[in-house]
């Protein structure tokens, strides 16, 4: 199974994404993300990442491909901009949409932008976890 996280510019979400299923995959299924665009990796993901015992800095800030959509069984859009603009995919790969809301966008302290990453980066697992357990259970 091949499953490929999309977003706006491959920074924070999809990035989160990729390294929870990376995680709970344990090697089983080709995990990937990308984006409409490429933005660089946000610092704030990769530090709540790092807070669970995740590493993402290596992952890439990659823009989606055909090659990566044709390889693709599920793609999991992340945000409204990425549903909205994704490419036609090609028949029999499954569409799945998570309108979550974009961590890079909160404003105030740095203490109060980070809880926001935190809750971002935990709906996202269980979001993760329920997408993997049903694919085992199918």
């Amino acid at each position: 199974m091949n499953i490929l996280f999309l977003c706006t510019g491959n920074s924070c979400r999809s990035q989160i994404a990729e390294g929870w299923a990376q995680h709970f995959a344990h090697g089983k299924h080709t995990i990937q993300s990308a984006g409409i665009e490429a933005h660089g990796k946000n610092p704030r993901a990769i530090a709540v990442m790092q807070e669970v015992g995740i590493d993402i800095s290596s992952q890439e800030s990659t823009r989606v491909s055909d090659e990566m959509l044709a390889a693709a069984d599920i793609v999991v859009t992340v945000c409204g901009h990425a549903d909205e603009h994704c490419p036609a995919l090609p028949p029999g790969i499954q569409k799945m949409h998570w309108p979550l809301p974009d961590p890079a966008q909160a404003s105030g302290t740095e203490a109060e932008i980070m809880r926001v990453f935190r809750a971002s980066r935990d709906d996202i697992r269980e979001r993760v976890a329920d997408l993997l357990a049903s694919l085992s259970a199918a």
